[in-house]
């Protein structure tokens, strides 16, 4: 049983988990690869958003992962605009701690994670504010 006035933060682990389960899952893969991969993908997807949209996206995360999302942030950094997916997908492998994790699973995966967990218009929003080539990298997730 929970401690009492704990229990948010028994909350937000166990969402955490759902959201970390679900994107190794959809990768086929453990628990830790579906958290680096989500915590990559989470952290590169901010970096290329405005602050107020990073803001957005952020407000509907579980708060563990909302502390991951915004760990190493610096609010005044320039915006990633990759022309294509490509250069995406090379970042993601560039920034992940593990890397035997496979892009191509882990982006698709994070994607529909978000998507299922993310308001539709939230989603929208997000997926409006990246590059041509992101959104299509996305499109095909």
């Amino acid at each position: 049983m929970a401690e009492r006035g704990l229990e948010g933060i028994d909350e937000t682990v166990q969402l955490t988990y759902t959201w970390i389960d679900e994107v190794a899952e959809r990768m086929g893969s453990d628990r830790h690869h579906g958290f680096q991969a989500l915590r990559t993908f989470l952290q590169l997807l901010r970096d290329h958003l405005q602050v107020d949209e990073a803001a957005q996206l952020a407000a509907q995360l579980p708060v563990l992962l909302r502390g991951f999302f915004y760990e190493g942030w610096d609010p005044g950094h320039d915006l990633l605009h990759e022309r294509g997916g490509d250069e995406f997908v090379a970042r993601f492998m560039e920034r992940c701690p593990v890397k035997t994790i496979d892009p191509e699973k882990a982006i698709p995966a994070a994607w529909a994670v978000l998507r299922k967990h993310v308001s539709a218009g939230e989603v929208e929003d997000v997926f409006q504010s990246l590059p041509k080539g992101v959104r299509e990298l996305l499109e095909r997730a």
